[in-house]
């Protein structure tokens, strides 16, 4: 079976990031389009399935949600991965920074489920939802993140759909490390050169739209991968994003779904089915339900 670190791939597998010791659960659950008055309950029924890594935004308006969750839950605050996203500099790197800190205060009050105490709430990984403005936001906004980790209130940041480019340009004023870049990925966005340059400076990759929105559930290459594991299409590119070394988003409201989705430990694509997968692009062009990230 693909492994990361050894072991076979399972429910509790990580990917590691460049802190040793910050890792990301490799199973996550997205809430993006997530209707407010049913994501709590969604989030709920993730973490019964097994998932403990959510995935939220502040573009998602429903950080709330998915902080009541976890204290609803029984689960210690620990054992859940927590990943919001910052859509936008305020104007100063104080602005920003008290936007996010609303941010996990949201998530997090600190206050139940093994949290610290003393309403020191805290999100796993705060990432920059797109590329902003300019550099100048884009400073903005990392400084107000390098704070939150300063402070204890973060344990990693990271940016989601950068490029080359403006990850390239972050070395230049980041003084703490880069541990993910969320993007699309699925067999019909590969983003190859990116990818390459993540993987070759040790940044994490999370990956949204991996079932591709259903976009491709009948695809006749897919549907055949299905059959011959007896499992959906959706599962398929899951367990595909998994045996890439990425983390998959794959986001639902429906309770079946969600466990279905959990449902992709007992099965391996073999390497020619990962080939075959690797070449349905038309032309060998990516074809994103939502970008590429070229900047």
């Amino acid at each position: 079976m693909p492994s990361l670190g050894g072991s076979p791939l399972s429910i509790t597998s990580t990917l590691p990031t460049p802190l040793p010791s910050l890792s990301i659960p490799l199973l996550g659950f997205g809430t993006w389009a997530s209707p407010r008055h049913k994501t709590t309950s969604s989030v709920l029924h993730a973490l019964k399935a097994g998932y403990r890594h959510i995935d939220t935004a502040q573009g998602y308006s429903n950080e709330s949600e998915v902080g009541a969750a976890l204290r609803a839950s029984s689960i210690p605050r620990g054992d859940v991965f927590l990943t919001t996203k910052i859509w936008q500099a305020r104007g100063s790197v104080e602005k920003s920074y008290q936007a996010c800190l609303e941010s996990v205060e949201r998530l997090d009050d600190g206050m139940g489920n093994g949290g610290r105490g003393e309403g020191k709430g805290y999100v796993d990984l705060f990432l920059i939802h797109i590329v902003l403005a300019g550099r100048k936001e884009r400073e903005e906004v990392w400084g107000a993140l390098e704070r939150l980790v300063g402070e204890g209130r973060v344990r990693g940041v990271g940016v989601s759909n950068w490029g080359v480019g403006t990850l390239e340009e972050l070395r230049g004023y980041a003084r703490v490390p880069v541990v993910c870049n969320q993007v699309e990925l699925h067999p019909w966005a590969q983003q190859r050169e990116l990818v390459s340059y993540l993987e070759r400076n040790h940044i994490a990759i999370t990956a949204y739209s991996p079932i591709v929105r259903n976009r491709e559930k009948d695809n006749p290459t897919l549907v055949a991968i299905a059959q011959a594991h007896e499992k959906t299409t959706a599962q398929v590119l899951i367990r595909y994003c998994m045996q890439k070394g990425r983390a998959p988003l794959p986001k639902s409201d429906t309770p079946s779904r969600i466990e279905e989705n959990a449902d992709v430990f007992d099965f391996e694509l073999t390497h020619e089915e990962m080939g075959r997968l690797d070449g349905v692009r038309k032309g060998g062009k990516d074809e994103p339900c939502v970008m590429v990230a070229e900047n």
